[in-house]
């Protein structure tokens, strides 16, 4: 773990209350610059204040939070909801926050699949064309951080592979930094460096084929979860041992 000097955001001791109940306990955690952290935990975890409290969205009741100054976020949220009373465009829309140039709105469309959506009401996409309008809005800050809070949740099988593999495919090509939370983590196995497993604190944190061993996890997502893991790790590995990569289109 880098020193949280050089960290880009550090949790140091966290611990929030509301309502007289305990959303997060004594919690600590460190990114670093080219970090995928994941983070994974049962509803009611506390997962979602853990990224907003990192973002400075909420009221800390001790420990701290620091984050480099000037440091860049993007934030990615569960979803979108489009309002079809208001005919907003996609093009309208990626340009609501900050005025960016044709060209760089036009490459971020590009990297992120919705070229052909750009001119098309938000309200008729689907749920996987919103995520990734809501990703490419988010690259355009050109974040030092990229956050998102459960991406996939509301995509289908094929919807959640694929925004996944986008995800990986930038985070290998603009050398992202991300922290993640999301409940699919044997989709993003092959990429995550780094797991933290929360129930209010940090159960376990490591490598997710660590992770996926230690009997605190085990505990929290059960058996069959953890051999789920466990053979995917194996299969993954024993492409990379055959000189096979993914590849990305």
């Amino acid at each position: 773990m880098s020193s949280s000097e050089t960290a880009l955001i550090a949790a140091d001791r966290l611990s929030i209350t509301r309502q007289g109940r305990s959303i997060l306990q004594d919690v600590s955690l460190e990114v670093g610059a080219g970090d995928f952290i994941t983070i994974v935990g049962p509803n009611g975890a506390g997962k979602t204040m853990l990224l907003k409290a990192m973002m400075g969205l909420e009221r800390i009741d001790s420990g701290a939070v620091t984050r480099r100054p000037g440091l860049r976020i993007g934030y990615v949220p569960q979803r979108l909801v489009a309002d079809a009373t208001i005919p907003l465009s996609v093009r309208h829309f990626l340009q609501l926050r900050t005025r960016v140039s044709a060209p760089t709105l036009e490459r971020a469309a590009e990297e992120t699949g919705i070229t052909a959506h750009l001119d098309c009401p938000l309200h008729v996409l689907s749920g996987g064309e919103l995520q990734r309008v809501l990703l490419a809005r988010a690259l355009l800050g050109r974040p030092d951080v990229l956050i998102l809070d459960e991406p996939a949740q509301n995509l289908d099988v094929g919807g959640q592979l694929g925004f996944y593999k986008l995800l990986e495919r930038l985070y290998r090509e603009h050398g992202l930094t991300i922290l993640m939370v999301s409940h699919d983590l044997h989709l993003v196995m092959a990429s995550t460096k780094k797991v933290v497993c929360l129930f209010h604190h940090i159960c376990c944190s490591g490598e997710p084929h660590v992770v996926t061993r230690d009997p605190e996890f085990i505990a929290l997502f059960g058996d069959d979860m953890a051999r789920l893991m466990a053979v995917y790790h194996h299969e993954h590995h024993h492409e990379h041992e055959e000189g096979h990569t993914h590849g990305h289109a």
